[in-house]
């Protein structure tokens, strides 16, 4: 029976030799254009020869991050099983093929990077985590004292504790603050103490975007921190002087009675490492005239110490014959700035920067040792691992970010064609010498100012502008003067004879805090921004990455990503509302140039944290004063036009029982509701109820009212150890 017969439409299967010549045309056609973009692929990574090293710090960093954003640890074990099918795969697929040999490498290679960075980061987690306590308490302990901190400007000094739960049955390891006034002689690293304490869980961030807290104490195997309630009983004394963390405090209050004021200060952290004391006023200025690296210890201080060992070694050592005669003075003088490095390393803290500066300068010096190039990306590469396999959870941190790239930047810059015949040596008169030198440390601080700016957005939500200009009298101010002038006081001060050098210190680092605070006082000198995005921040790191990493015109790839990452962040809204996490403390953006808040707060923390996020400055405004809004002792209202209609907000201000049908009644009213209590069911707004019910599982929100969406803390955090414990 035909098809027509059947009425069924006679629709052609295909199979036709005509049809199956087409299908295999199309067939190879694909294979062909498939193949020639591996063998592009192929070529590519045959001629970037040792350009490729570097990558695997990449693909390490890459593992690290994956298990911080991804949330679930399925996830992480589908990572780690998917890098490892890749590497399979590539082996299997080409590993007779010698056409494919480079590329082989890479797959295989980069597969297991990654994997290992996630599993790193994984065990590293398991292993120092400490899970939080589940709620505010106030309890009496005896406890050992592992670490001081003083911080004279804040008035205060902070105590880890170690000390037995007998509740949990655990030990755990807390930090307190204690007033100046309590402190006492005694009180320092190995002593056991009695104390009342006020004790608080770990705080996750206030705010989408904020200072996630919480994280920071599960690394460092924190489960609560508190404040002092009383006084303080030393029931066994510490250590005293013969800890390291004492000779750094001892070092920091002499730096401090020898130079009075800021300048003292400031000369105590390029000593010591001790930033405590430095003022608000001072940090803010420095902050944003683009000069707070100076007060880190990073690769400035280490390489400034390096070299000066290094050159008074090498120097001091020739004016020995005999030594000179039988030993090659430039490695033992390497081998002197090494050990002086380190030391200036530990003296300091051994924070990040200072880790990754002193193993890139141990490097530089073993290779000038050996007669190799010593300021390469693969030495960057190597000190990047080093780093993130001792402390895998400093990659989301801004002290390794912002040191990396600093470092990436003058790496690339230096490394380039055009730079290179720029300070190529040819002859000339001093003051065209000096010329030259000095407009290219201007071209490399605007370059590091280029690489930073995404990275203090995404953090901090503002950045100096002219840090560029101020960077190039700052840097060779305190590398040159300041602290040579710090060292050869210090070094007088063993004869009592370092007064003079201690006043031209403090000149030449009051002229510091005279650039600082002059820069941060210019009109536009800060560049305020909300809180960016993921894709627009990774957007920027592969631009960059791309850029340093690569060599020739192949790099300028890198300004692709770059700019779209400008065009997101340009166009990247603020946040209508802002809600903490515990409902207490709502910002409102957009009604005029000031941020609105429903409590006029004391708080200096939650007042920044709003205002960074709004991406707005100046003194906020009480709702209680504004025009537009009416508030009783109870509650807020407020409308606010955004795209096309009108929204109104509730909010609660004080704690006192309302009757629930009234409740009821306004919540029916408005669009958003938001409290830092328990609300009925029967209060229904329109969009939103953010109560402790909600904001309990949520954490904080940022509500963007023209689309509407919703941003939340929780999003993201999954099943990390520092969010389950703060959930209630």
């Amino acid at each position: 029976m035909s098809p027509m017969a059947t009425g069924v439409p006679e629709v052609p299967l295909g199979g036709g030799p005509e049809e199956a010549n087409a299908a295999a045309q199309r067939n190879w056609r694909s294979a062909a254009r498939l193949s020639s973009a591996v063998d592009r692929i192929e070529a590519f990574l045959a001629v970037a020869g040792f350009d490729r090293g570097p990558w695997l710090a990449v693909a390490f960093a890459a593992g690290i991050g994956a298990w911080f954003l991804l949330p679930m640890p399925w996830q992480w074990v589908a990572v780690i099983a998917l890098a490892m099918l890749a590497a399979i795969a590539a082996q299997a697929l080409w590993g007779d093929r010698d056409d494919r040999a480079n590329l082989r490498l890479a797959v295989v290679s980069l597969a297991i990077v990654v994997a290992a960075g996630m599993a790193i980061v994984w065990l590293r987690s398991a292993a120092v985590g400490a899970e939080p306590i589940h709620y505010p308490r106030v309890e009496r302990i005896e406890a050992r004292v592992l670490e001081r901190i003083d911080q004279p400007a804040e008035d205060r000094l902070r105590l880890v504790l170690a000390y037995r739960d007998a509740e949990a049955a655990r030990a755990r390891k807390v930090r307190i603050n204690v007033p100046l006034s309590a402190d006492q002689a005694g009180l320092a690293e190995g002593a056991v103490v009695r104390l009342r304490t006020r004790l608080m869980p770990p705080s996750p961030p206030m705010l989408p975007g904020g200072y996630d807290f919480a994280r920071t104490a599960w690394f460092q195997g924190l489960s609560a921190t508190g404040s002092l309630v009383g006084e303080i009983e030393i029931v066994q004394p510490g250590r005293g002087a013969s800890s390291l963390a004492a000779v750094q405090r001892a070092l920091a209050a002499h730096v401090r009675e020898r130079l009075s004021g800021s300048p003292g200060t400031i000369a105590a952290a390029f000593a010591s490492g001790d930033r405590g004391a430095i003022t608000r006023a001072d940090e803010e200025a420095m902050r944003d005239s683009g000069l707070t690296h100076l007060l880190s210890i990073s690769g400035l201080h280490v390489s400034a110490v390096i070299a000066a060992a290094y050159f008074l070694a090498i120097k001091l050592l020739a004016l020995w014959p005999w030594l000179a005669l039988r030993v090659r003075l430039p490695v033992l003088a390497a081998a002197i700035a090494a050990g002086a490095g380190v030391g200036y390393t530990l003296l300091t803290g051994a924070e990040v920067p200072t880790v990754r500066s002193c193993i890139g300068a141990v490097l530089v010096l073993i290779a000038l040792a050996l007669g190799r190039e010593p300021l390469s990306m693969r030495m960057v590469a190597v000190a990047a691992i080093a780093v993130l396999l001792l402390w895998p959870e400093s990659l989301v941190g801004p002290s390794f970010q912002m040191s990396f790239a600093a470092v990436l930047a003058i790496v690339a810059l230096h490394g380039s064609a055009p730079v290179q015949a720029f300070l190529a040596p040819r002859e000339e008169n001093s003051i065209v010498r000096f010329a030259r030198r000095a407009a290219m440390l201007l071209i490399m601080g605007i370059v590091i100012e280029i690489a930073l700016m995404p990275i203090v957005l995404f953090h901090f939500h503002r950045a100096g502008l002219y840090g560029a200009l101020a960077n190039v009298i700052a840097i060779p101010l305190v590398t040159f003067v300041s602290m040579p002038l710090i060292a050869l006081a210090l070094l007088l001060d063993l004869v009592g004879a370092g007064a003079p050098v201690w006043w031209l210190a403090g000149k030449s680092l009051e002229l510091l805090l005279a650039i600082a605070h002059f820069t941060a006082a210019q009109p536009g000198a800060v560049k305020l921004a909300p809180q960016m995005g993921l894709v627009t921040i990774a957007l920027f790191v592969i631009g960059g990455l791309w850029l340093a990493l690569w060599r020739g015109r192949t790099r300028l790839l890198g300004l692709v990503p770059a700019a779209f990452g400008t065009i997101l962040l340009i166009g990247t809204p603020a946040p209508d509302v802002l809600i903490s996490g515990d409902g207490r403390h709502v910002g409102i953006a957009g009604e005029g140039d000031r941020l609105l808040m429903l409590r006029d707060t004391r708080s200096e923390f939650a007042r920044d944290n709003l205002l960074e996020l709004a991406g707005l400055e100046g003194e906020p405004v009480p709702l209680s004063r504004w025009a537009g809004a009416r508030c009783s002792r109870d509650f807020c209202t407020l409308a606010v036009d955004r795209g096309e209609r009108r929204w109104t907000l509730l909010m609660a201000r004080g704690r006192d029982m309302v009757e629930e049908r009234a409740l009821a009644a306004a919540c029916d009213r408005v669009d958003i509701v938001v409290a830092d209590r328990f609300l009925p069911r029967s209060c229904r707004p329109r969009w939103l109820k953010a109560d402790r019910r909600l904001l309990s599982r949520t954490g904080g929100l940022a509500l963007h009212l023209d689309e509407p969406r919703m941003e939340a803390v929780a999003e993201g955090q999954g099943e990390h150890g520092w969010w389950r414990g703060t959930r209630r």
